[in-house]
């Protein structure tokens, strides 16, 4: 009788574990993430005065993910929806092939009481301060329903010494990560100019207090540029790479100009280091020229990703 075909299976195997161990023996360094354009994301309320022209906007990008704050027609938060309102924009987004990536909210952005003893609170940010918990909540409930896991929050109107209001911070957000987990989603820290965090050190130092990985950082290094740290490389150095779940871009960071950053450099410090989340386009700006600045953004973006 041959023995072709047990000699065969045997060899067969033989290489199949051969390639096993190897795959086994490979150094991690060997699988890098690669970001691409897919990664690419926007936030409508800046794209279109309509929400579907924002959907015509990212659909001539081919985009696949978009970044929500205000509806663009009315300037209502997404956060602040009732469920009815939720499920129809979710509807429609999925309609057009559109996922969201991150729930940009305007939670805890305002005087919180505790913050300044100098300065007193107004009523109506004793208001917000009282109900940030209901707040909270119902962000939430619109993150499950437009189907993103990230919703951003903010750490109260910047002070002289934001290092002295750290601990409030975190007792703060400490109060509001059960809440997340519930829902499974990540609350995203904004490093924002008018905030108490809006350094890359200062991002540093609160997730520091803050180990919990249901607390991530929106990395917006033009936010940084304003508070005048050099946001590339100085600050990215800074800031622990593992808590960025998100990355916002301004239109003037890449556009000729006196604010304009190296976003190549960027992508490709993010992309050696394992980033795997989007990247968003914030465009502010000259409203009459925000469209413009818009596409002129994005074309240059999605240039400099085709080239990493």
């Amino acid at each position: 009788m041959k023995r072709y075909s047990t000699d065969h299976q045997i060899t067969r195997r033989s290489i199949l574990a051969g390639a096993a161990a190897l795959a086994a023996a490979a150094p991690l360094s060997a699988f890098k993430s690669r970001i691409t354009k897919a990664a690419i994301s926007a936030i409508t309320d800046e794209i279109g005065k309509t929400q579907a022209e924002a959907i015509d906007f990212a659909h001539h990008y081919a985009m696949s993910f978009i970044e929500l704050r205000n509806l663009p027609e009315t300037g209502k938060e997404f956060a602040k929806m009732t469920e009815p309102e939720l499920k129809r924009s979710a509807a429609e987004l999925a309609s057009n092939k559109l996922k969201v990536s991150f729930l940009n909210t305007s939670l805890l952005k305002f005087t919180w009481p505790g913050l300044n003893p100098d300065v007193p609170v107004k009523p109506g940010d004793q208001k917000r301060w009282d109900s940030r918990k209901d707040d909270v909540a119902n962000a939430l409930l619109a993150a499950n329903i437009l189907g993103t896991d990230k919703v951003r929050v903010f750490t109260g109107s910047r002070v002289a010494h934001p290092e002295t209001t750290y601990k409030l911070i975190a007792q703060t957000m400490e109060e509001l990560i059960p809440m997340a987990d519930k829902a499974k989603v990540h609350l995203l820290i904004e490093n924002e100019f008018t905030q108490n965090i809006g350094t890359s050190a200062e991002s540093r130092d609160i997730l520091a207090m803050l180990p919990s990985k249901t607390i991530g950082l929106n990395w917006d290094p033009g936010n940084a540029q304003v508070l005048k740290e050099t946001p590339f490389p100085d600050g990215y150095a800074l800031v622990p790479k593992d808590r960025i779940l998100n990355v916002q871009f301004k239109a003037s960071n890449t556009l000729d100009g006196p604010d304009k950053m190296d976003w190549k450099a960027v992508l490709e410090a993010l992309q050696k280091d394992n980033y795997t989340y989007k990247i968003g386009l914030e465009t502010h700006g000259d409203a009459a020229k925000r469209m413009e600045h818009a596409h002129a953004s994005m074309e240059e973006m999605m240039r400099i990703v085709g080239s990493l």
